[in-house]
């Protein structure tokens, strides 16, 4: 059985489309038999892949011929030259983002790789929106996804990070942190070193005060939620360690003492996430019924129509994408 990737191409007014092809063609020479289903517009890859040379095929069923090809789902296709952010951008961007969710929900596709969207764009265009992990869990019916960025350094040291909370105001962090989240935070870390065929799955918690509070004195809720979390999950078996200070604890991370660090906030866990793997860092949601990667950065509309995008991150996200469907196809 063929294993087929879903892409979801994004904002098309930024450089999802431009990595997306870039990334693809960056593995043309190696056919491993996996097929890609790019989903958007058709018309927009036409035009950029005039210049890169992918044999791009319409569509029509997954019996068609060919390892790379285009789902373009809508009646009329978007005009060139858009602006960047325009508002039928956003729209077809959330749209692909819903076809591709409903191909791996209904078992078609084994993973969905999502280029990136605006969400300040999607919102002007009159949806709400909040993020593409929160969509995707409310298409799926998943309450509590789990944000987790993962990339190594040069040296091929990682870095796992999974998120208690995302986009959340720093100001309202204490409040929106809560036993229960930093506690599914931490099984799904676990779970993820699991998925991943790591030999251990050994999980380091930040605390979310300077110093993971000093005993209370610099804040309580590493004493009234982090730590009550940790030994919740302790007690169901989990390896686990915290509340730590963040400053040391991504360090030692670094070093191999945790296999994935579990963050209180966005900056807190993407900050060094980033410092180490700025290029090539994945996003990865945990939690859903099906996979689900991304490159880690964001439209980039300032580079987008002049091929300078580096498509690393894309690169990443689909080899990730790969390998946690093999393994899932073959039980390991």
């Amino acid at each position: 059985m063929q294993l087929w990737v879903g892409i979801s191409l994004g904002d098309i007014t930024g450089i999802g489309p431009e990595v997306t092809l870039k990334a693809l063609a960056a593995g043309a020479d190696h056919d491993d038999g996996t097929r890609y289903l790019l989903i958007g517009d058709a018309a927009c890859l036409e035009r950029l892949n005039a210049a890169i040379g992918l044999p791009l095929f319409p569509f029509t069923n997954y019996a068609v011929e060919g390892r790379w090809l285009v789902a373009d789902t809508r009646a009329n296709p978007l005009p060139s030259g858009l602006e960047p952010g325009a508002p039928a951008a956003a729209r077809a961007a959330v749209e692909w983002l819903r076809e591709g969710a409903g191909r791996c929900l209904r078992g078609e596709l084994a993973a969905l790789v999502t280029a990136p969207v605006s969400k300040s764009a999607i919102i002007r265009s009159g949806q709400p929106f909040v993020g593409q992990t929160e969509f995707l869990a409310d298409l799926a019916g998943e309450l509590q996804p789990v944000m987790m960025l993962l990339g190594a350094d040069d040296r091929g040291r990682w870095l796992r990070v999974a998120l208690a909370t995302t986009h959340v105001p720093i100001r309202r962090l204490a409040e929106c942190l809560t036993r229960e989240r930093v506690r599914i935070a931490i099984a799904r870390a676990a779970q993820a070193c699991r998925d991943l065929g790591l030999p251990r799955a050994r999980v380091g918690v930040c605390g979310l005060n300077p110093h993971a509070g000093e005993g209370g004195e610099l804040g309580t809720e590493e004493i009234t939620t982090i730590g009550p979390a940790v030994q919740d999950a302790r007690a169901s078996g989990a390896d686990v360690a915290g509340p730590l200070a963040a400053d040391a604890l991504f360090h030692h991370a670094l070093h191999g003492q945790y296999d994935a660090v579990v963050a209180m906030f966005h900056d807190q866990g993407l900050a060094p996430l980033k410092l180490v793997a700025f290029e090539s860092g994945v996003n990865w949601t945990l939690g859903l019924p099906f996979i689900r990667t991304s490159p880690d950065h964001g439209t980039a509309y300032d580079l987008a129509g002049k091929n300078q995008a580096d498509p690393s991150s894309m690169i990443a996200a689909i080899r990730l994408a790969k390998q946690l469907a093999l393994r899932k196809r073959t039980g390991g």
